[in-house]
């Protein structure tokens, strides 16, 4: 049977049938593939940028977008346990994640209950997070979107925590109505470019500093940001 993970629907089921509405089979393996693939090596990056960053043990920690915990499976052992949270709009990706990518000591150390579907971002367990990080959601979502993203992750991290996230980007000088040659990437359609100064924007309305941080190694070339959440 497989493991029952909460569901917060706010849009009455109006969801994004190009990712939210996929099921899998993880007997298949293709909920390893539908998050991007090149799932040791990109784990692997993201638990080594993290570290790199400060992550420690003792820190709660967020993941947006975890998918199938291609690195949620790692960040959650290198917590301590009940440390680490995640969200995704998949709900049966989250499902294929918890059941398949982790053993027994996993699933002791990530409660079921600390994952959540959400259609917007909902991301209050009722708890403070130390750190979060958003790695390939940026590049699948509107400004709109990113910016009721920052919104709400803002709500639920600690003053000075960090929450770093990932975009493609394209220079000032990149027309509007460009496509990059890259990966056929669009300012108006997934997969989506932004200008740096797109996300600066979108963090106006909430409570962070934004620091540009650049290149990090994703074989796909996005770049690293890094928001930092203002004192109240």
């Amino acid at each position: 049977m497989a493991t029952q993970i909460e569901i917060r629907d706010e849009a009455g089921g109006r969801r994004d049938p190009a990712y939210a509405t996929h099921e899998f089979d993880p007997e298949t393996g293709k909920h390893r593939g539908f998050v991007g693939g090149h799932w040791e090596e990109m784990g692997e990056k993201q638990m080594a940028f993290l570290r790199e960053h400060g992550l420690a043990p003792h820190h709660k920690f967020l993941d947006v977008g975890c998918g199938s915990l291609r690195a949620g499976r790692l960040i959650s052992h290198y917590v301590d346990p009940g440390n680490y949270y995640g969200i995704d709009i998949n709900h049966s990706l989250l499902v294929a994640g918890y059941d398949h990518e982790l053993d027994d000591t996993g699933r002791k150390r990530l409660p079921s209950a600390n994952l959540r579907a959400t259609d917007r971002f909902d991301a209050d367990f009722g708890v403070k997070f130390d750190m979060a990080i958003a790695q390939s959601v940026f590049t699948h979502v509107s400004l709109n979107w990113i910016r009721l993203c920052l919104s709400r992750v803002s709500e639920v991290m600690v003053p000075g925590g960090k929450f770093f996230a990932t975009f493609f980007e394209q220079p000032d000088d990149f027309p509007i109505d460009g496509i990059s040659k890259t990966g056929k990437r669009f300012t108006e359609r997934n997969a989506y470019w932004y200008y740096r100064r797109d996300l600066h924007w979108a963090a106006r309305r909430s409570p962070w500093d934004v620091r540009y941080i650049g290149r990090w190694g994703h074989p796909a070339g996005s770049r690293m940001v890094e928001f930092t959440r203002k004192a109240d």
